[in-house]
């Protein structure tokens, strides 16, 4: 599967506010004023409303999202979403948190937990994020340009269940983000956990 790929046969779980093809084959997706995920914890809501632009996914494999995130507001993000249910799911990737870019991933199954840490310089540069899915894990890797991978998290999901995965965008608190997806790659899972 690739960027156009997933254009023509996926589906949205919430439609965008604009979402544009460019020459070069990038999608260019604006967000809608408080689209997010996020279940129960800390925060005490329910949001289900973000953009997940998502296909199919096998049991074993592994799928990359690249996109230039330039966001500046409060919980601005961009990655990828893999989703099993409106209760269970994941999402990873470059969300702007209390003025600063953040590499993280929130894990969902009823309730929602959220893990980060600071990459300022990564706003603005293109950044890959790859979800693996073997057996009953999801290992989330990401970097930016052609730097080495970071390990952001390793997440259970059941073997057994069906999962759809792709982009995603969400812009909690403010209209007028867009996000250039440049790339989406499916291919096999990661040899393993560590090198």
């Amino acid at each position: 599967m690739d960027l156009q790929n997933l254009v023509e046969h996926g589906h949205w779980t919430t439609a965008p506010a604009a979402v544009t093809t460019e020459p070069d084959g990038s999608l260019l997706v604006t967000a809608a004023r408080g689209s997010d995920a996020w279940r129960h914890t800390s925060y005490g809501f329910v949001h289900d409303t973000e953009h997940a632009l998502i296909a199919p996914m096998q049991r074993r494999a592994a799928i990359e999202v690249s996109f230039v995130l330039d966001g500046t507001e409060q919980f601005d993000q961009a990655g990828v979403f893999l989703r099993v249910s409106e209760s269970t799911w994941i999402k990873a990737g470059v969300e702007v948190s209390d003025g600063v870019a953040q590499l993280g991933a929130v894990v969902t199954h009823g309730t929602s937990d959220w893990s980060v840490a600071p990459v300022p310089d990564w706003l603005g540069r293109t950044v890959t994020v790859r979800a693996s899915r073997d057996g009953d894990a999801v290992t989330v890797r990401a970097r930016v340009d052609d730097e080495d991978w970071r390990l952001v998290r390793v997440a259970q999901l059941d073997p057994e269940t069906d999962v759809e995965a792709g982009l995603f965008c969400a812009a909690p608190t403010r209209a007028g983000l867009t996000v250039r997806f440049t790339a989406v790659r499916l291919g096999p899972p990661d040899d393993a956990l560590h090198g």
